[in-house]
């Protein structure tokens, strides 16, 4: 067991959990965008009602998937089942999203101990997957669950919950930043599910700070470059100029992955600008008390805030100073560029590769 394998099956988690926390977080706010001053004013049936319940429902999934499919990728298919079960434990005992990840990691290295060393003759091998993995798995790890990590879970969770809610000050900027600079640093990837995953932790904890600065991070880059392009419009190709325009609208609902094509050409310095601009935004966010109450939904969401022009003012700062950052720092755009305006090449299935190279650079 190796923790560059560990981590690999946790960001594996975390990102069949993702699709699931935006489709939920995007249903709930707009139930929650119709409900006006309350909740309450739902009712109990009409589309913002089911709106709102649907996501309430899926947002109920995310610990049972994350674990799901943490084991799924330490032990495949096997694993699901108690992996699933094995979340809903997790749920039960308010070990929350760390109770995911542990239980998933338990469940899946638990299948493989099983696979090895459970054996029965050849005429019953059959019933090994189905009948076998399942209910040894699943039962040793719910009583692994209950009686021995429950409660250092549920322990180490509160107290990190108390500790965040106690943050003040230059503490509470710091981690702000730091959480803002984690949403915007690979634009999407592990380091940004990590993050999205951590505040979605502690907004099932009620904790709706950390949230925000995963927003701000999230939003902040393709509005920076766009704004570095309006001002220094030499240093972007046509092709990054075109990409800008489908980018930036994918940011208004958090959707980052848009400037990939454009950092791509010029990945260092991107990355420290829009690093740079959502850490001040994160820590801005934090020290004024900005929270959230919905996982999801970029712009949508913002009018649920508990301060949204405060959430506005952090964003527009924090993507100004991307886009100066990014303006002074980056280089102008030379012929070769220009004439590259190729942003991403798809392989087929077709393609054998064999005709691809690499030159390192020194």
């Amino acid at each position: 067991m190796k923790f560059g394998d560990i981590k690999k099956h946790i960001l594996t988690g975390i990102s069949y959990m993702i699709p699931l926390v935006v489709a939920s977080g995007l249903t709930m706010a707009i139930g929650r965008a119709l409900a006006g001053s309350s909740v309450d004013n739902l009712g109990t049936t009409g589309f913002g009602y089911w709106m709102y319940t649907t996501g309430q429902l899926g947002m109920s999934l995310m610990v049972p998937i994350l674990c799901a499919y943490t084991a799924f990728s330490v032990a495949d298919r096997p694993a699901l089942a108690p992996g699933l079960i094995i979340g809903l434990i997790s749920n039960q005992i308010k070990a929350g999203f760390i109770g995911g990840l542990v239980g998933g990691l338990l469940v899946g290295y638990l299948v493989l101990l099983i696979k090895k060393y459970v054996k029965l003759p050849k005429s019953l091998t059959g019933i090994i997957p189905v009948i076998i993995i399942p209910f040894l798995a699943t039962s040793i790890s719910a009583l692994i669950m209950f009686a021995v990590l429950g409660a250092p879970i549920n322990w180490f969770t509160t107290i990190m919950t108390n500790f965040l809610t106690s943050l003040s000050g230059g503490a509470k900027f710091l981690y702000g930043a730091i959480v803002g600079g984690m949403a915007t640093f690979d634009f999407g990837g592990p380091v940004n599910k990590v993050a999205t995953a951590y505040c979605n932790a502690l907004l099932a904890e009620g904790i709706g700070d950390a949230k925000v600065c995963q927003f701000l991070g999230s939003m902040i880059p393709p509005f920076g470059i766009a704004i570095s392009a309006i001002l220094t419009r030499k240093k972007y190709t046509r092709a990054e100029i075109e990409a800008l325009k489908s980018a930036v609208p994918m940011g208004c609902v958090m959707i980052t992955e848009g400037v990939i094509p454009i950092a791509a050409r010029d990945l260092v310095r991107v990355i420290v600008s829009c690093v740079i601009g959502s850490a001040v935004a994160g820590g801005l966010s934090m020290s004024w008390g900005v929270s959230s109450p919905l996982p999801n939904g970029g712009f949508i969401a913002f009018p649920f805030f508990n301060h949204p022009a405060k959430a506005l003012i952090c964003l527009a700062i924090g993507s100004v100073i991307t886009g100066v950052v990014l303006s002074l720092i980056k280089k102008n755009v030379t012929k070769e560029d220009e004439e590259f305006d190729d942003l991403g090449y798809e392989i087929n299935d077709d393609d054998s590769g064999d005709d691809i190279s690499f030159e390192i650079m020194k």
